[in-house]
């Protein structure tokens, strides 16, 4: 059974850092991109950031760049998020999922999703 699960989220205050983990299982990262997706409420889910297992290639959005940093550990069945300078607007669930690696920045491919974490930035 393929399952992703999330952890790692908190209350922190603006300016502060957490790590998100995603731990993964029945399925080879290998074979697999894994994304961060977060949603805020009242707003729509979107991809924070992604990482392919192919090379290691990584995608983020604009808002998160040079803030957030994703990483994985293949021998953990692990993707990782580096949150730091957190904002108030990065407030939202956090959610891992994945998508077979050829649709590595295709989005609305990710079709395999953990239950997400809360995030909470205060100002």
């Amino acid at each position: 059974e393929v399952q992703l699960q999330a952890s790692g989220g908190g209350l922190v205050q603006a300016g502060g850092s957490l790590k998100l983990s995603c731990r993964f299982s029945g399925f080879l990262f290998g074979a697999y991109a894994v994304g961060w997706f977060r949603q805020a409420p009242g707003k729509e889910r979107e991809a924070v950031s992604l990482i392919s297992s192919s090379d290691g290639s990584t995608w983020y959005t604009a808002s998160v760049k040079d803030r957030f940093f994703i990483s994985s550990d293949n021998a953990k069945n692990a993707v990782y998020l580096q949150m730091n300078g957190l904002k108030p607007e990065d407030t939202a669930v956090y959610y891992c999922a994945a998508a077979p690696k050829w649709y590595f920045l295709h989005v609305d491919k990710y079709d395999i999703w953990g239950q997400g974490t809360q995030v909470t930035v205060s100002s």
